[in-house]
């Protein structure tokens, strides 16, 4: 009986341990990868099965246009990242083949975490309305995931994933993703409980929009009752939502609205710099960028000893150009919280910009002992000893400033590549009506510069990488 039931409790702690790890596994979000390399890897097939044409080797070009427009695009669609809950992982056939054939497999898990940036991408702009493509790249442990938006599924990414992770690995954008993304039905029923008007309207009203508000501010700012103060907060959540969504105009209102009674607010005055940031780069224009830092400035001067904004605003002066300001931002910040792991990154990376190797290495050590994980202290030392042994190494600092500078010739080849090749295209394919002579030089000229475009990108993935860098004496 006795081993009976040891049998018994054997097997319910096995079930139990499936169970575990089957919860652990479960798809809380996933995403499509990019299709930037399939869509190169798609045309450079489909100029090949076009060239294998011209050399009457039919069956080899049909291969090359199935694989192009059928394999392909197959394997881009299934070809995506996976946030189980505790790490991100790529599945697909693609990653399936680099895994058997490498015998390691691609994951990494949050608290791994080093560096989460994003980028914004203009891709159309309307009237006071932008579109715009974010792009987040999350670095750790050697490995590198790209995430794009482009629907629901980038939303219940962020959603899942952002409020993970660690507020020191993140970038000021990541940061507003993760509290102000949202869906678009929820962020048309809040514009219209809080009778925001259409962009058509403000874009009438904005030429005197500017006295009323002055006038209302002076004369209710000090009478602002809980009501009016509750209604302010939420046009600022709202004011937030409508510039990560694109719709600058609306957001401009809505953050005006919400001046009228926090007009005092640092954090509300810092938000609204950076929609002036954003509409200075939508619009080019140089007064809303100096408007941006004027608003930074006072935001700055208002925050006091909030280390973390602070922050936040010497991120963006960064952005707008002021450096000077953002370092002396930076540097009350680091005085206010001595422990402010990313006032002593900005302060560092500032410090390379002026090329100050001496004061990069004391900025990321400093911020190796006050970082809040292993992963940010293991990232800062490593960052400050790959800057000591540029400092201390004249042969490793050559060695490396000749492999950045051939990464950059690279870049500029495979751009340069690209340009002739699309040109030479148009010439190989216009040139049979004009001269056949000048169609063959055409498809010559393609060719070599396809070849050249290959060569250039396998080049700067070899050298993207640093050279092994070992600790400093």
């Amino acid at each position: 009986m006795d081993d009976s039931k040891k049998v018994e409790a054997l097997k319910l702690l096995a079930e139990a341990s499936k169970n575990r790890a089957k919860a652990k596994l479960r798809r809380l979000a996933s995403v499509r990868v990019s299709p930037g390399g399939y869509l190169a890897a798609a045309s450079v097939l489909t100029f090949s099965s076009v060239l294998l044409l011209r050399s009457n080797k039919d069956l080899y070009a049909m291969v090359a246009l199935a694989a192009a427009w059928l394999v392909l695009p197959a394997l881009a669609l299934t070809d995506r990242i996976v946030f189980d809950g505790e790490s991100l992982r790529r599945r697909g056939p693609l990653p399936f083949i680099f895994q058997f054939i490498s015998g390691k497999r691609r994951r990494l898990a949050v608290t791994d975490f080093e560096k989460v940036e994003t980028r914004a991408v203009r891709t159309l702009r309307r009237g006071g309305r932008v579109r715009y493509r974010y792009r987040t790249q999350i670095l750790g442990k050697g490995a590198n995931f790209v995430i794009a938006s482009g629907g629901k599924s980038y939303r219940q990414m962020v959603r899942q994933l952002f409020p993970l992770i660690h507020g020191a690995k993140i970038d000021a954008r990541t940061s507003e993703l993760r509290e102000y993304l949202c869906e678009p039905r929820n962020l048309a029923r809040d514009v219209k409980s809080l009778r925001l008007a259409s962009p058509n309207v403000l874009d009438n009203a904005a030429s005197d929009l500017k006295e009323r508000l002055h006038n209302r501010r002076s004369a209710n700012a000090e009478a602002a009752t809980a009501d009016d103060l509750e209604r302010a907060r939420m046009l600022r959540r709202l004011a937030n939502e409508l510039r990560v969504a694109g719709r600058l105009g609306e957001s401009r209102e809505a953050f005006r609205r919400a001046l009228i009674f926090m007009s005092r607010d640092a954090l509300l005055i810092y938000e609204f710099a950076r929609l002036l940031r954003s509409q200075a780069s939508a619009m080019g224009d140089e007064r809303l960028l100096f408007r941006a830092r004027a608003a930074l400035r006072l935001s700055a001067m208002r925050a006091e000893r909030d280390a973390e904004l602070l922050t936040l605003i010497g991120e963006s002066l960064v952005e707008c150009g002021d450096i000077s300001l953002a370092q002396r931002v930076l540097h009350r910040a680091v005085d206010v919280d001595a422990r402010s792991f990313r006032a002593c990154i900005e302060l560092a990376d500032i410090a390379l910009r002026e090329g100050k190797l001496a004061h990069v290495i004391h900025h990321y050590r400093e911020a190796a002992q006050v970082a809040p994980d292993k992963a940010l202290t293991a990232y800062a030392r490593r960052e400050g000893d790959y800057y000591a042994r540029l400092n201390d190494d004249e042969d490793y600092l050559a060695t490396e400033l000749r492999r950045i500078n051939w990464l950059q010739n690279t870049s500029r080849l495979r751009h340069l590549a690209a340009r002739i090749a699309n040109a030479s295209i148009l010439v190989a394919l216009v040139g049979p009506y004009i001269n056949p002579t000048l169609s063959s030089i055409g498809w010559s000229l393609a060719s070599s510069s396809l070849v050249a475009w290959v060569s250039a990108l396998f080049a700067g993935k070899l050298l993207s990488d640093r050279r092994k860098s070992h600790p400093a004496d």
